[in-house]
């Protein structure tokens, strides 16, 4: 926690690498238990021991440096890094995390990886002619991490590029990346791409050529204004739907949820639908993210129960329709 790490930060204290180490260990331990406690099909650790989602990858790719921290939001703020020179692959970044995360766990992990766009975006650009070129470089690294995660038994990776939704005019340099991303990666490794904020029209239905199996979306802070987006042409993709929003502390009730899952139907069918939060609940109070995710699973399977009592219309299909088809 943010203790811990201040700790471990001041000099004066006799807080070591040991026990840091250890600190992280039992909260990657405690969220991925309260993930599964909470009745989550996947879990992961909660991101705890990542500082900001450009920051730690940037601390382990050769060519990055740092300057000093900007301010995102609120009182957030994170240490924005140059890229310096040209990037390479030094260290691994993720896969003592997952081998920990999937020791603690009962159930299939999945991994989060900043998408190298957004690596190449959300940071200053001193060592290449523009930031189309960057990416590709990221996109080459992020490429050979996934292939040591799936050596140590990854087989579901999710690449996050929020700074998309941001600029959708780079979609086709988002393809670009994730093509070079997923070359030589087993077709049974699953592959999703979330996006959040933005105007989604801007990037469909474009983003059906990507080369992923899922793509995650941000929906429940806009009140799913943009759902209809996602309705023509049809929706070839799984769509994994933000159905509770990580913007606010207030817990919605299981039957708001249950009405945000029924937005995901009206673009695909069960079977293709998976449920998720909007975005990642870090930064909220850990009993209010563990209420969320708790009404979240408990809305999800009461929605499966009655479609399979055939209560719930499927508009994606035009019919009702079992959440076993």
């Amino acid at each position: 926690d943010v203790y811990k790490r201040q700790l471990y930060e001041d000099d004066e204290d006799n807080f070591g690498d040991t026990e840091w180490e250890e600190a992280k260990d039992d909260a990657a331990r405690l969220i991925t238990e309260e993930h599964e406690r909470a009745g989550l099909d996947t879990v992961v650790d909660g991101e705890m021991r990542r500082t900001e989602m450009v920051e730690y990858f940037a601390e382990r790719i050769e060519g990055y440096e740092f300057n000093g921290r900007v301010k995102v939001w609120g009182h957030n703020y994170f240490n924005k890094p140059s890229v310096a020179e040209e990037v390479e692959y030094g260290e691994q970044w993720l896969v003592d995390e997952f081998e920990f995360t999937d020791s603690v766990a009962d159930r299939p992990v999945k991994v989060p990886i900043t998408g190298p766009y957004t690596l190449a975006n959300w940071t200053f650009n001193e060592a290449y002619d523009d930031d189309e070129a960057l990416a590709y470089d990221l996109a080459e690294l992020v490429n050979e991490e996934i292939e040591q995660l799936v050596d140590a038994g990854a087989r579901y990776i999710q690449i996050d590029e929020p700074a998309l939704a941001t600029t959708p005019d780079d979609h086709a340099i988002v393809g670009e990346c994730l093509e070079r991303i997923v070359e030589g990666i087993p077709e049974e490794v699953r592959i999703g791409l979330h996006v959040c904020y933005g105007d989604y029209s801007r990037i469909y239905p474009e983003v059906l050529d990507y080369p992923i199996d899922e793509l995650d979306l941000e929906l429940t802070n806009g009140d799913y204004e943009q759902i209809d987006v996602f309705t023509d042409p049809e929706f070839t993709l799984d769509l994994a739907l933000g159905v509770i929003d990580n913007h606010t502390a207030e817990v919605e009730t299981v039957e708001e949820i249950k009405d945000n899952i029924r937005q995901g139907l009206k673009v695909v069918p069960p079977e293709q639908l998976t449920i998720s939060p909007d975005c990642g609940l870090k930064l909220l109070p850990r009993e209010k993210a563990y209420e969320k995710m708790e009404n979240m699973v408990t809305a999800a399977r009461e929605v499966e129960a009655e479609l399979d009592t055939g209560e719930i219309d499927v508009p994606a299909l035009g019919e009702t329709a079992s959440a076993d088809d």
